[in-house]
């Protein structure tokens, strides 16, 4: 009776699934902000009239930007408060928003972007750790992050259908004002719907670590991104290396300081190690998105829009396995229906293995949907587990960590998957390239099935035939090595879940108040 009675006073009202909507809406659009510029881009470069250059850092500075600030971000919010914090960020998003919908030159809409980054960082730590803070009840905390999740990873996917479908109406300009009335929404319904939340006994923010924090990141993500499109050059490499050097001195600082950036004492915990570890992992398989998008491009000869569409039933199985997930996980233990989920996956990854060239858009569009399916109890489930093993006082920090990891394992996954990917396709391209054809053209062949087709427009018919026929074949190949490799991964994933997180039992079935930690002691 006295459990059944704390269930109840830990059950959240109507109020906190209103404020959960005003969560999940900004971080709909942060995560829309990232995918919107696909389409954006070529008209903005021939309005604003940037270079090559320009483009690469109007594309790229608001994911370093939001990578590099999540950690701080994460830990200022936890000290001067959550909500606080976020209504700061969503204030500065809404206005950043404008300043890049009405740029008038390349430089400008660079620091736009950068500003949004840096707005953009505070709102996953935030809202993640308010969603700890209003849901205390496991089975409601669980439903609400998957919800959170749902809309997270679905703004990936509007992204590019939402900023086709504004681009053929609009000016470019209109698809950063999507951010305004959204954060003016935050603003006008935090203050009532959202509760306030400051660690207690609080330090001051470390500025030392924040700058190391940024040192370390910032040239790594660089790097690894380099190394995706440049391959192993040295600079690329050196960006790398700096980047770990620094985080050394970062890791070494935080274990003098008393109230340090990023506490690493919830390491200390395997639930929080393995179920970040498996994060890390899957993320790492977020390449095969992009060759299946540039398969759909550039073999298929899809537009951008198309390409969104096709892939659209995917991204709507993996936000349905996402937002089901926390319901079933009620009956049987998180770590067998994340491990069932990664088997299904793996065979996504077979079928995407299949396809061919010239035929296989059912396989492929069959493959990514239980590719996705599969791997959707786990964002959401382990994110579960690593805010919820974290004291509440350190949720923040815990949030901004499980980001910042999925920004690195993404951007790593791009430079060796896709590196691995762009290898196969040159190695076999090589071999079908006319010995005829004019130098600039073979390059082109070589560095990209983009290029091939590119040069092919200048060719006469018979040889331009056979350059795409082969070049199509070539990046049908390195897409068939990723995707086994992906299937791997994911193996090992599961493994990894059903060994490590065996003990943790469905959701809901604990003893109430009890946390990770305790029943993973309980265990031992």
């Amino acid at each position: 009776m006295k459990d059944a009675a704390n269930e109840s006073n830990l059950q959240a009202g109507l109020k906190d699934w209103i404020g959960l909507a005003v969560l999940a809406l900004p971080a709909l659009l942060v995560s829309i902000d990232v995918s919107v510029m696909i389409l954006a881009l070529p008209h903005i470069g021939v309005s604003l009239g940037a270079d090559s250059a320009q483009q690469l850092w109007i594309m790229d500075i608001y994911g370093f930007m939001l990578s590099g600030f999540l950690i701080t971000m994460g830990t200022l919010g936890d000290q001067i408060g959550r909500r606080k914090l976020l209504m700061i960020g969503g204030a500065a998003f809404g206005t950043a928003s404008v300043l890049a919908a009405f740029s008038g030159s390349p430089g400008m809409l660079i620091a736009a972007r950068a500003l949004l980054g840096i707005a953009g960082a505070t709102v996953s730590p935030s809202t993640l750790a308010l969603i700890s803070n209003m849901f205390r009840n496991h089975k409601q905390r669980s439903l609400a992050i998957g919800i959170w999740f749902m809309c997270s990873m679905g703004g990936m996917a509007l992204g590019p259908v939402v900023g086709g479908a504004m681009l053929e109406h609009f000016p470019w300009g209109s698809v950063f004002l999507l951010g305004v009335p959204v954060m003016a929404l935050l603003l006008l319904t935090a203050p009532l719907l959202l509760p306030e939340y400051r660690a207690p006994a609080s330090g001051r923010l470390d500025m030392t670590s924040v700058v190391l924090s940024l040192c370390a990141i910032l040239p790594a993500i660089y790097g690894l991104k380099e190394v995706a499109k440049q391959g192993l050059q040295s600079m690329p490499i050196l960006a790398v290396t700096a980047g770990v050097a620094f985080g050394a001195m970062f890791v070494r600082r935080q274990r003098r300081l008393a109230n340090p950036l990023l506490d690493l004492r919830l390491f200390a915990n395997s639930a929080f190690r393995a179920a970040l570890g498996g994060m890390f992992g899957i993320t790492l398989t977020g390449a095969s998105m992009l060759f299946v998008a540039q398969y759909l491009q550039f073999v298929q000869g899809m537009s951008p829009l198309q390409t969104a569409l096709w892939m659209l039933p995917g991204v709507v199985a993996s936000m349905a396995g996402m937002l089901l997930s926390p319901l079933i996980a009620r009956r049987i233990r998180p770590s067998l229906l994340i491990g069932a989920g990664l088997a299904v996956s793996t065979a996504g990854c077979i079928l995407l293995s299949q396809v061919g060239s010239v035929y296989g858009l059912a396989i492929l569009v069959i493959g990514y949907i239980l590719f996705n399916v599969g791997a959707a109890p786990f964002p959401s489930l382990s994110s579960d587990l690593i805010i919820g093993s974290a004291p509440p006082e350190k949720a923040g920090s815990a949030a901004s960590l499980l980001q910042t990891s999925g920004e690195f394992a993404f951007a790593l996954g791009i430079a060796v998957l896709g590196s691995l990917g762009t290898y196969i396709y040159r190695y076999q391209v090589t071999g079908i390239i006319p010995g005829d054809m004019p130098a600039s053209a073979a390059w082109a062949s070589r560095e990209s099935l983009a290029g091939a087709i590119s040069a092919a427009k200048s060719l006469p018919d018979p040889t331009r035939t056979a350059l795409l026929h082969g070049a199509r074949e070539a990046f049908t190949g390195g897409m068939h090595v990723v995707a086994l490799l992906s299937g791997g991964i994911m193996i090992g994933i599961a493994i990894l879940v059903v060994t490590k997180l065996r003990h943790v039992r469905p959701i809901g079935q604990n003893t109430i108040g009890e946390t990770t930690l305790d029943m993973e002691m309980k265990s031992i």
